[in-house]
């Protein structure tokens, strides 16, 4: 089914069609409702590259994965937000690319995708500290979303975050309500912007409740599964273990759970633990009742919401820089209770 033949079924012109399907505010609304409903029946799908011709855009949506993070594609974080992204990058008719920027020369990398017309926008991920690459786009004045935020970015740019400091803040306080004053944190590597925020929330509710804080029991790393496995286990050897384990990945929490098992140790009475949870597709945190009590926050609708916000970017280049912060929900799991001496 082409637009020529779907306008002969409904006696209207190609024009009139391909205007009604394109959203243009001059087709009255019953017109364009009856050739949505038209296009659905007879399984319509616009060609994209001729819109993109007649458009002069791509209908493309960049990634770009640094090469020294290649190892985020297979990151179940990374995939569930891009297929969140992808859902929404589909219904607005826009593919989806994946290319790899040498980091010696990513301003190169950007400069050329944009300049043989490869993308008409991108997405950012994984930000640092302070991050190079928000800097080197904005000089470009190309559209772009950030997924997550740059303490030391001082141009104004889209992004979307979750309140990483707040939700780790009251997850911290949460523990010390329950009596544990030797609280753990197996946090994400610090030069990245998220778990710097995660480590001053944990901070600042220590300090609130004048608890002095203890190097030894804060780590930082790649957060695997390993990672939470070997952090645990040498957060136990200490002399005076912690009693509470606050972790930024549901994944390194695996982890946590298999080192305090093969210590003998059950999670929630021995030792409690909280972890963030991207609510993963492939990962969930159990079912009726949740295993570990969690920050929330779905990365899949993170991806959705920062797909609408480039697409939106790039159909209005002149409009103020947009942002969403995103609280995270404290899900209570089997994980946490009392610390052993208030039991």
């Amino acid at each position: 089914m082409n637009l020529k033949q779907l306008s002969d079924i409904l006696g209207l012109s190609q024009t009139t069609v391909s205007r009604a399907l394109n959203g243009y505010p001059e087709v009255r609304e019953e017109t364009r409702l009856k050739v949505q409903a038209a296009a659905e029946k007879h399984g319509y799908r616009p060609n994209v590259r001729a819109k993109g011709l007649a458009t002069g855009r791509s209908m493309v949506i960049g990634h770009v994965i640094p090469s020294s993070s290649q190892h985020e594609m297979v990151n179940p974080i990374f995939g569930d937000f891009v297929a969140g992204a992808a859902k929404v990058y589909a219904e607005h008719n826009y593919d989806m690319m994946f290319t790899n920027a040498p980091d010696t020369s990513i301003e190169a990398s950007y400069r050329d995708l944009f300049a043989r017309g490869a993308v008409d926008g991108v997405i950012i991920q994984g930000p640092k500290v302070d991050e190079p690459r928000i800097r080197t786009l904005s000089r470009l004045g190309v559209p772009f979303v950030v997924h997550g935020r740059s303490t030391g970015a001082t141009d104004e740019y889209d992004w979307i975050d979750i309140n990483n400091q707040r939700s780790f803040q009251r997850a911290t306080q949460f523990l010390i309500d329950l009596g544990h004053r030797r609280i753990a944190l197996i946090n994400g590597l610090e030069y990245m912007d998220f778990a710097q925020r995660r480590r001053n929330g944990y901070l600042a509710a220590l300090n609130e409740a004048g608890i002095a804080h203890d190097p030894s029991l804060m780590r930082s790393a790649e957060m695997t599964e390993i990672y939470g496995h070997e952090a645990t286990q040498a957060l136990l050897a200490q002399g005076t273990p912690p009693t509470a384990i606050l972790v930024s990945s549901i994944i390194s929490a695996i982890g946590v759970r298999r080192a305090l098992e093969e210590a003998g140790l059950k999670m929630g009475r021995d030792v409690s633990v909280i972890t963030h949870d991207d609510a993963l597709s492939y990962m969930q945190n159990g079912r009726d009742v949740p295993i570990f009590t969690a920050t929330r926050s779905s990365v899949r609708h993170a991806g959705e919401i920062a797909a609408e916000m480039l697409i939106a970017r790039i159909n209005n280049p002149a409009a103020a820089p947009s942002t969403q912060l995103l609280e995270a929900e404290l899900v209570l799991g089997r994980s946490t209770g009392p610390a052993p001496n208030k039991a």
